[in-house]
């Protein structure tokens, strides 16, 4: 069977079916799933909205107590939006990549953490870039 047949399949399959539930990037920033940073990621020379899941926000950007007199959230952020940019500048532009930064929780010690970012459509098939830990979807 040739590959457009079975796309013409699987597009007749689906045609007329209805849609049981759907969970949109919007609503998700708007429950707090993703965290946009879409501002800031702008500055950093993105063309497509950022967002994170709560999950990299907690962990990664706001920095543990014992950490706040020396790291802050806002250049957290901007380490991990530059770390992603070169990632993606020495990628093949494919739709997902994994890339590396160092956290710094102690004074004079840092962590090296590995993130993945997917680039995918939008609520309106627009591409969007999602960064999360390597295990989350």
């Amino acid at each position: 069977m040739e590959l457009k047949q079975v796309e013409k399949q699987v597009y007749d399959f689906f045609r007329d079916a209805d849609v049981i539930d759907s969970y949109t990037r919007k609503e998700a920033i708007d429950d707090g799933v993703l965290i946009d940073v879409s501002q800031l990621a702008k500055e950093c020379g993105f063309k497509y909205p950022v967002a994170l899941t709560s999950r990299v926000w907690g962990e990664v950007v706001v920095p543990p107590i014992e950490a706040q007199g020396f790291q802050d959230d806002i250049g957290r952020l901007w380490d991990l939006l530059i770390c992603l940019k070169a990632a993606s500048k020495r990628s093949n532009g494919e739709s997902e990549l994994k890339f590396e930064m160092i956290i710094q929780n102690e004074p004079g010690r840092g962590e090296t953490i590995t993130l993945k970012a997917n680039c995918g459509p939008g609520d309106a098939a627009e591409p969007v870039i999602t960064v999360m830990f390597p295990e989350e979807d």
